[in-house]
């Protein structure tokens, strides 16, 4: 699997954590590619897979989804992520939807509308 769309997907999180993070970001949550674990890399190239995927086999219909339907699909295909790569993972990574802190919603979104403009 190459590394670029795990590296534009790592972006485009990072950027929606600036923007988004009320405050000053934690450092993890800004780390940049090159120093971030080899796990969340593997991860982030297979959800940015995922979404590319689901954009395709909908022929583009995904651009009528919704900001909330498009963030909900991104934190899902996460959350199976985190249960590959951990095996007893914190509750906090594999929150749902509704318990996710809006500026992690918004990034998610984010995230979603960046693949479709990479595609």
């Amino acid at each position: 699997m190459s590394n670029e769309p795990g590296r534009s997907f790592r972006e485009a999180w990072i950027a929606g954590v600036k923007q988004y993070y009320p405050g000053e970001p934690k450092p993890g949550y800004i780390t940049p590619w090159d120093d971030t674990p080899e796990w969340e890399r593997q991860a982030a190239a297979a959800v940015y897979g995922q979404v590319r995927d689901f954009i395709a086999v909908s022929d583009g219909a995904t651009a009528r989804l919704g900001r909330e339907q498009k963030g909900r699909f991104v934190a899902l295909c996460w959350i199976a992520q985190i249960y590959k790569h951990i095996s007893d993972p914190k509750p906090g990574y594999v929150a749902d939807w509704d318990e996710l802190p809006e500026w992690q919603r918004q990034t998610d979104a984010d995230i979603f509308e960046h693949i479709e403009r990479d595609m």
